[in-house]
């Protein structure tokens, strides 16, 4: 067994392809619409789906926001330099929830990013 993707909704399907691509770095695999159903459903990732886990952004034709509730957490995503992605990530537009800096009770570097929805992405440095 292995994890295929995590799937949110998104109420502006190519401002988030932007965010995941443009911002994190992500690569736009794979977009179809389904008329029938009236829903958009975009992959992005770093790698391919035959060897890589990602995301699913869905789009309900004609929703424009979501209320998150308290159920989820974040996406976590694993980067070099912590403080070097937030630098990144602000200079293009990114919303920084949490500085780099070491966890609470730990001395692991994280940060907290959201995306456009404002979902959370833990940044956590690789470690050596």
């Amino acid at each position: 067994m292995r994890l295929l993707h995590t799937m949110i909704r998104t109420g502006d399907l190519d401002r988030s392809i932007a965010f995941y691509t443009d911002v994190l770095g992500m690569t736009l695999l794979r977009r179809q619409d389904y008329p029938e159903g009236k829903f958009t459903l975009a992959f992005v990732g770093y790698g391919s789906e035959r060897e890589n886990s990602v995301i699913e952004l869905t789009y309900n034709w004609g929703v424009t926001s979501y209320e998150q509730g308290n159920g989820f957490g974040h996406l976590a995503i694993e980067v070099d330099d912590v403080y070097a992605a937030c630098a990144a990530i602000r200079a293009k537009g990114g919303v920084i929830l949490r500085e780099a800096g070491p966890m609470n009770a730990g001395s692991t570097i994280i940060a907290f990013v959201a995306d456009p929805d404002g979902y959370g992405i833990e940044l956590i440095g690789r470690k050596s």
